[in-house]
């Protein structure tokens, strides 16, 4: 969990660099790294959020399935670029997913194209996210002691002095279609090195470096490193609803973001006006999260909860029924 924490930090630093850190030689890291790849208990990723000036739009959306259908229609579902989460739920749907596209039509061409077609399918909610708080995937397991979190912080802030970030304009950058290749490679594993990327693209070793540089100086990608949630200690999926008031939003907000349990916020669309989404030790622990969220924003009230049954996919990333990873899904072009 150490060698994970460190990654979330600084996701491509050398195994050389997270050695001085960690205590353990390069080799082992690699090892170790290789290992919890491999079996599925961890992986690296990175996907697009901003394309130029504009964020990706998301959009929540809940199904209602006919009887012995919700399987099977998470499955189909999980290998499309569209869904970012896919999760059998408790309560009034059966399954809810995350949605990503770039604008409202690809939205409701997807929806009602795609989603609402499939066999099974009864009825389809769609809650547009209007703004994301929180980044997704930005949660962290705080296994690292403050000394060696701040030593990765220090190394990840020379690299940006020293590298060819450093001369990049921290400012929304067109994406070009090289960077959506790059992207498309990276997302199953971030750690990919330079060379291979280049090789993979048709491209040379420093332009890929340049435009990675542009696309994190710029705030473009959204990068997660995690164990798979049935192993990380957190393995319960959790989904709380609630409604505030226009004039308390901000404030309720900023105390939620203090929450760390809640690792994604956003404000939507429809009968609720906030819904987050986080990670818990078990199903009990669903209780004590409402209850402090309530203590830490008074304005808030709970409208609604659901726990998930199973998760079928994180990000890119589909999970078997065993919860480890199997394989990712490439995000569209």
């Amino acid at each position: 969990m150490s060698l994970i924490h460190a990654l979330q930090i600084v996701p491509r630093a050398s195994w050389t660099q997270l050695s001085t850190v960690l205590g353990a030689g390069p080799d082992t890291l690699a090892r170790r790294w290789e290992h919890l790849t491999a079996g599925g208990y961890a992986w690296t990723s990175l996907l697009i959020a901003r394309r130029g000036g504009e964020s990706a739009l998301y959009g929540w959306v809940e199904l209602e399935c006919t009887a012995d259908t919700a399987e099977a229609i998470a499955i189909e579902l999980s290998g499309d670029p569209r869904t970012l989460g896919v999760h059998a739920v408790t309560g009034g749907a059966d399954l809810v997913l995350l949605l990503i596209a770039p604008d409202l039509p690809a939205l409701d061409a997807y929806v009602t194209g795609r989603v609402r077609r499939l066999p099974g399918v009864l009825r389809a909610r769609t809650q547009v996210v209007t703004r994301m708080h929180n980044r997704p995937y930005r949660a962290r397991l705080e296994q690292l002691t403050p000394a060696q979190a701040r030593l990765l912080t220090e190394v990840g802030a020379l690299e940006r002095r020293e590298g060819p970030r450093a001369r990049v304009a921290a400012q929304a950058p067109q994406v070009t279609d090289l960077d959506r290749r790059l992207v498309a490679e990276l997302a199953g594993d971030a750690r990919r090195s330079a060379a291979e990327l280049a090789r993979q693209c048709g491209t040379s070793e420093s332009t890929v470096r340049r435009r990675l540089d542009v696309l994190v100086a710029g705030g473009a990608l959204h990068h997660h490193c995690q164990p798979a949630p049935r192993f990380s200690g957190r393995p319960v999926w959790a989904m709380v609803t609630a409604q505030v008031a226009p004039q308390d939003e901000a404030a309720t907000v900023a105390a939620l973001t203090r929450v760390r349990r809640t690792q994604v916020i956003t404000s939507v669309t429809g009968p609720h006006n906030l819904a987050l989404a986080m990670w818990l030790g078990s199903v009990e622990e669903l209780h004590e999260i409402t209850a402090g969220l309530v203590r830490a924003a008074p304005a808030l009230r709970i409208t609604g909860t659901a726990v998930s049954l199973r998760t079928y996919k994180i990000g890119a990333q589909v999970l078997g029924p065993d919860g480890r990873r199997m394989h990712h899904v490439r995000p569209e072009a």
